[in-house]
Order: structure tokens, then sequence, then C-alpha cells
């Protein structure tokens, strides 16, 4: 029963995916040798590392920093604690942020999407200490929602002690922390992403350019941040979308802002060249319906609960692999969302990928009769 229910499944897969075209695959290289000090190419569907060089090494993120202040301020827009027009009076310790600037004025009243805009596209270190005073009453405090939203991210290696990215020898994070935060940014936050993108904005006068020149250099790039202290050297977060397939890379510790830039396009462009990403289900697809015994019904579909992509060497599509082992045999009651098995998709002998497969739909015991003959049949099995 399980072999069979495997070959079943082989068989619907490679009718629901059809290869669209029997190639050999590209040989995969070594990635490029950079000379900054850490970094990574994650793809931002699969979250599969595509290139790792140090990326777990604690470094001063400089104005990294920023992606994380920003995921705090969206994270009350969206949870309706504050709006967009919402006013921020600016304190003289705004004011007074050293670094790059909005150029605030003390007593200003300026709305939290102008701040916004002043600390993505401007890096204004003020912006960022105005949006967090007013979000958390001090920077002190507001450091302490940095770090659990940090800890709810999984990003074990990263500590902050302010909002802008200065310098202090318990402020820390690393390429790969970085990479699962522009991740969860774009993923929770799409309707404000689109400020990472826009390439100027004027305050006071003043009109300032994004510091991310990768905006000039690439039209599928969108974002995300730049960062330089003399600790931190110059650092770059990157995420691109070509053709539906978003690439996110992070680059601390380069030597020059125009090292910072290449080495960011050298690994986008190895992992658009050597790799693809496609999405195999859908959340609450229906990958097989098996038998449940002694149920209100006698099939339960069955899938995953969000969207499963894969990451895979380019042209290797066709070699993929779908088998689902479930947990034995399936009887009612069975919940919807209660795991009932395990989806591995495999190219040859390696794991691409292993889910959880649950149940997609609720189904209740049958009644004494279905249940006594369900029983029977199992015994005959």
């Amino acid at each position: 029963m399980p072999r069979l229910f495997a070959l079943l499944l082989l068989l619907s897969f490679a009718l629901a995916h059809p290869a669209a075209a029997q190639t050999q695959p590209i040989p995969t290289p070594a990635p490029p040798a950079l000379g900054a000090e850490s970094y990574i190419l994650m793809d931002f569907h699969s979250g599969r590392v595509l290139v790792d060089e140090q990326s777990d090494l604690r470094r001063d993120p400089a104005s990294l920093t920023k992606v994380m202040t920003a995921f705090v301020t969206f994270s009350e827009l969206k949870a309706g604690n504050m709006t967009l027009n919402e006013q921020v009076r600016v304190s003289e310790r705004a004011w007074r942020a050293p670094g790059s600037r909005m150029f605030i004025e003390v007593g200003d009243r300026v709305s939290v999407e102008n701040l916004l805009r002043g600390m993505i596209i401007q890096s204004g270190n003020d912006a960022s200490v105005a949006l967090a005073e007013h979000i958390a009453g001090t920077e002190a405090t507001f450091a302490e929602l940095m770090n659990q939203y940090a800890r709810e991210l999984g990003m074990a290696d990263t500590h902050y002690t302010n909002a802008a990215g200065l310098p202090d020898p318990e402020h820390y994070s690393t390429a790969a922390d970085t990479a699962r935060l522009v991740q969860a940014l774009i993923e929770r936050f799409p309707d404000y992403y689109d400020y990472y993108s826009q390439r100027a904005f004027t305050w006071n006068d003043i009109e300032q350019f994004n510091r991310n020149r990768m905006l000039w250099q690439d039209e599928t790039v969108d974002g995300v941040k730049t960062g330089y202290t003399e600790t931190a050297g110059y650092c770059l977060a990157t995420s691109a979308d070509r053709d539906g397939m978003r690439l996110i890379s992070v680059v601390m510790g380069a030597d020059n802002p125009g090292a910072r830039v290449e080495q960011s396009k050298a690994l986008l462009n190895y992992g658009y060249r050597f790799f693809e990403t496609h999405r195999l289900y859908a959340a609450g697809e229906a990958i097989e319906t098996p038998r449940i015994w002694k149920g209100q019904a006698d099939n339960l579909p069955v899938g995953v609960t969000q969207d499963l992509f894969v990451t895979i060497p380019a042209r290797a599509y066709d070699r993929l692999d779908a088998r689902l082992a479930l947990d034995g045999q399936i009887e009612a009651p069975v919940d919807a969302g209660e795991p009932v098995g395990r989806l591995a998709v495999t190219i040859g002998d390696e794991t691409v990928t292993e889910q959880d497969i649950v149940a997609l739909e609720t189904i209740a015991e049958g009644g004494i009769i279905s249940r006594v003959i369900d029983e029977l049949l199992l015994w005959l099995e």
C-alpha cells in the first residue's frame, strides 16, 4: 500500500508539473570568491542558501540596523497602533543624532511616512531616533522591541542597542540574520516595501538620493539598504526579482562603496544563472486524497500549510521526485491541520526539501456500522 501510494504520487506530480523540456542540467560551479568579510545569497521563497561565506560572523551592521527599525515601525502600522499620517514631534535628541541626516529640526512635526522616507531613502539617523522615540518613548526601550522581534525571527546572532546603527560593542548582527530579516520584511509588509525602491527624497529643501546604487544599475533590484561605519566597512543588503524568482544578498565588510555593489552583482548573477525556483504545491492544495478509515468520508485531502517552493540547479526540474509517506493508516476523527505524514522532494540522492503533510479537512468519526465495516476491512488487510 505505501509503495503503490508513492508511485501514484510520483505520477500525479509528473502530470501536474510537466518539464518544459528534457534538457541537461547546467553544471553548478563554485560560487564567486568576494573580497568582503562576510556574505550570503538566499532565495526569498524557498529560503535556500545558495552562497555562504562566514554568514554567521557577528559584525557591526551599521545602517543595516534600519531594516529592523523599519520592521518594527511597519509592525506598529499593520497592528493599527499608528498611521502613516500621524505627526511626530522631533526631540532635541533626535535632532542631534550624529551621522547621516534627514535634516529635521527640533520641534518640527513630521509625519510617520516622511520619517520612514527619511530613514529608508536618505538613511537619516535623526529620522530613526524620532521614530523610535515616538513608538517606544525612548530609543533604549525601542531597542528592546527590536531585540524581541529579532528573537521571534530566529536571529540568534543579533543584538541591538540603538535604532540608527551607531557603533556599540553590544550592537551586532550577521549577514545570515540580516537576510532572514529582509525576507520577513518583504513577506509581511509588501504594501510598505515600495519605499526601498524610491531613488530620491526631498526634505527641508534638501534633495538626497538613495545610497543603494544598485537601484540605478539593475532594473530588477528593488531594495534594500546600505550601511557604513569605520568598524563595519561597507555593507549592502539587496533584493531583486527576475521573472518571479526573488533573491536576497547581504554583503558585510566590503572595502569601498563600489566593491559592495560589484560583489552584490556577482552574487545575484551567480544565483540567477545557475539556479531556478519553482512552486511545487500551493497552500491548501490537495496533493493526494488517501483512504481514511472509520470516518464520515472515505478519503482525506492532504497537503501543505504554506506554498511549497524549491530552489534547484538550473534545468534540473525534470529530475525532481516527490514522495509522500503517511504515518500509518489514517483513522477518524482527524482535525484540519493535523500532521498525517511527510513529503520528501529529491533530485537523485539529494533531498531538496522535506515538509509535514497535514489534513486539509476535518473528518468526524463515522457511524457504528461504517466503523465496524472498516474495522473488518483493516483486519483483512
